[in-house]
This record gives C-alpha cells, sequence and structure tokens, in this order.
C-alpha cells in the first residue's frame, strides 16, 4: 500500500475541538482511516494538553510529534495562531519517537539522548531524524551536535525550534499526547521510505569581513577586538545605545549575521537578538571564535529565489532515485515570516509551484532551523547536519 498524507488546520476557539479538529481534516484529506503517525504544530494561545488531547482523540491514539510554532503553514499557505496537522499512513516507514530533557542543563546531552530514544525504539536501521529542540533554554547547535555522536557524523538529521508566537517566553514539544519544554523531541524514520531535502536562505554579504575575535556560546563579544556591536554601528552609524533588544531584533530581520568557518563553503544565518552594555551581541545561536563573520542583506525576492531553489534541489533528490514525494515539512524561521509580513504566502506558493500544489504538506516558523548543509543527502561523505536561523528547509517523504 502507498503512503497516504493529509494536512488539516483549525482555529477552533475550544481547544479541544481545535486540536480534534485539525486532525480529522487531516485524515479526511489523505482518505486516511487511522494514521501511523501525526505531525503536529500550533500556536501557544491554545491549552497544549487539552489540544493534544482532541489529536490523539481524532487519530485514535496514533503517536503525535511536533511543537508550538510562531506560525503554522499547511497546503493553505501560512496561518496564525492556529493547530496545523499532517496525518500519515505509510506501512512500509516505522516512526520511531524520543525525548531528551533538560535542554538548560545540557543541550548536547539533551540532543543525545534524544536520539538514543530514537534509536532504542527503532525497529530497523534509521533513514532521516527529524527533531524539535526548545532553544530558548538551550544552545540549539549543541543539541544537534549530541544527535550527531548518536546517530553519526555524516547523518539526514532536520527539524526545527520551537516556537511560541514570537514571545519568546516559553515554547512546548510534543510527544505522543504528552507537550513538555525545555526538552528535544525526535521522530526517526525506518523502512522503505525516499526522502529529499532542500535548504536556502537568499542572504548576501555586505561591508567588509571581520573576524571573531571574543566570543562565549551564542554571546558574540568581539569582532577584530572592537565590541561586537561595531558591526552595525561601522555600517549604520548607530550607536549602542540606539541599537538595544527590539531595534536590534528589528534590523536582524532584514541585516541578520553572516558567520564562514573553515569547513563551509557558504554564511550560516545568525539572528542578532539583544546588545548588552558592554556592547555584545547575544545571537539565536553560536557564533564560533575564529570564524569569518559579514553583515548580511536580504530582500523578499532573494529569499523567494532561495526558496525556490530549496524546493528544486528537494525534487532533484526524487528524480535521482526514481522516487515521488507523498508529503513534506517546512521548517521555515519566524524572520522570513517577519520579512514577507503580509506577502508570507508568496514563499510558500514558490514552493508549492515546484513540488507540486497537491503533495500535503505542514510545518511552522520556528526559533531556527536544523539540516545538513546544502541539503546535501547523497553524498555520505558530504552530509554535514547544522543549526541554521533565517532559512527555510523542506523535508519530503516519498516512495
Amino acid at each position: 500500500m502507498s503512503i497516504q498524507a493529509g494536512s488539516g488546520i483549525s482555529g477552533h476557539d475550544d481547544h479541544y475541538h481545535a486540536g480534534f479538529e485539525a486532525v480529522k481534516k487531516a485524515m479526511e484529506a489523505g482518505g486516511i482511516v487511522k494514521p501511523d503517525i501525526v505531525f503536529a504544530f500550533a500556536s501557544v494561545k491554545f491549552d497544549q494538553a487539552k489540544m493534544l488531547a482532541g489529536m490523539s482523540e481524532a487519530a485514535g491514539g496514533a503517536p503525535i510529534v511536533g511543537c508550538s510554532a510562531a506560525g503554522e503553514i499547511t497546503n493553505d499557505g501560512p496561518n496564525d495562531k492556529m493547530v496545523a496537522a499532517l496525518a500519515v499512513r505509510s506501512p512500509d516507514t516505522q516512526y520511531a519517537l524520543g525525548i531528551g530533557r533538560d535542554v538548560k542543563n545540557g543541550a548536547r546531552e539533551a540532543g543525545r539522548m534524544a536520539a538514543e530514544d530514537v534509536k532504542k525504539n527503532a525497529p530497523s536501521p534509521l533513514k532521516a531524524f527529524i527533531m524539535f529542540p526548545d532553544v530558548l533554554t538551550g544552545n540549539g547547535a549543541d543539541a544537534v551536535r549530541g544527535a550527531l555522536e548518536v546517530l553519526g557524523e555524516h547523518f539526514p538529521l532536520v527539524g526545527g525550534a520551537a516556537g511560541d508566537d514570537f514571545l519568546f517566553k516559553e515554547t512546548f514539544q510534543y510527544k505522543g499526547a504528552e507537550a513538555v519544554t525545555g526538552s528535544v523531541v525526535a521522530v526517526g524514520l525506518s523502512g522503505s521510505c525516499a526522502i529529499g531535502i532542500g535548504v536556502g536562505h537568499g542572504w548576501i554579504p555586505i561591508g567588509l569581513p571581520m573576524k571573531v575575535t571574543r566570543s562565549e556560546g551564542s554571546v558574540l563579544y568581539e569582532l577584530d577586538g572592537k565590541p561586537a556591536i561595531s558591526l552595525y554601528e561601522d555600517y549604520f552609524g548607530n550607536r549602542a545605545e540606539d541599537l538595544r533588544s527590539e531595534p536590534l531584533a528589528r534590523m536582524a530581520v532584514t541585516h541578520p549575521i553572516g558567520i564562514k568557518t573553515a569547513d563551509i563553503d557558504e554564511f550560516l544565518i545568525r539572528d542578532p537578538i539583544t546588545v548588552g552594555d558592554d556592547g555584545s551581541i547575544t545571537c539565536a545561536a553560536e557564533v564560533p571564535v575564529g570564524s569569518e563573520v559579514r553583515l548580511m542583506i536580504g530582500t523578499k525576492e532573494k529569499a523567494v529565489s532561495a526558496a525556490e531553489e530549496a524546493a528544486r534541489k528537494l525534487m532533484d533528490d526524487f528524480r535521482r532515485s526514481g522516487a515521488a514525494p507523498k508529503f513534506m515539512l517546512i521548517f521555515n524561521c519566524i524572520a522570513r515570516e517577519k520579512l514577507f509580513g503580509q506577502e508570507a504566502k508568496d514563499e510558500i506558493n514558490a514552493v508549492q509551484n515546484i513540488v507540486g500544489r497537491g503533495l500535503p504538506i505542514a510545518g511552522f516558523y520556528t526559533y531556527g532551523e536544523q539540516a545538513p548543509f546544502g541539503g546535501e543527502i547523497r553524498d555520505t561523505s558530504k552530509i554535514h547536519a547544522r543549526f541554521y536561523n533565517e532559512t527555510i528547509v523542506l523535508f519530503a517523504v516519498g516512495e
């Protein structure tokens, strides 16, 4: 039997009914009587326990995996403060769930524990690994490293960091019918399925390169021996006190930080979030000492082009394997949604025009994305999973 999938969305005022309705719509869209798994992404405006109880009831107790979001994505396009579900029935593909707790006291260990849990529960060797980490309480890049210590250095890992409606207070991860926080929830795929991955951001460097001379985790202290905020002051002429918190976060939507390390050819994007009294910049993920940093610039047109290129890469993976995609997950940075504003649907439409408008999709706006660099899955030696910001990641499963 071939893979069946369908997506559904609900904004019902009753939290239980919202979860129930989203899953029921997804099952009806896919012609599914009983799903094998449900991917779920939802606003934190819902009581998470009640919502998941409704989803579980509709799914007949099938496992649920996903997280809270900063916006939901389905075949209808991007939405806000809704419940999105993707129901899947795939007899030849197995799904194993896992969890790593207490990200705050060890993101790397939490990532490792999630991967170990998945491997322990998987009935056969894994083909892909999808993770949903909490990055408000720990380093997302470390969670990726921990998972890869278990899965192998060159393993196809993808995912998105949980959101909370752009509040940056508390996120939730879903495992089974339980909502947890401060954790890494993951699901591993095994069996005879085929996969495709696309990754893109569209940001280009401007200005002169600077070297990271002092940093600690996600805090960038010095560039070329000067306070990190000089990267923005030199270009915009703003004094550090004029770039506190919200102003810098707004500027980051179109002018994030790009970092280049010795082992990659392109820039990884990092969101600057706040400015410290000492001129340091706290980013959404780590910025390694010794790496090259550039100020980046983005436009809606370049962002759409990057999303289209990611979709073409994904479809090329399936053409090369002789398979066809049956459903797709989208992990898209919240900064991209803010960049597009009321035109956010343009990016999702561009992707659908390439993968096919009938392909069931679900996803969410994230606080960080994970995927192999460049979406590489064909040459095992070149698969290097990374933690990103301001990037779109597409992951499809087919046969």
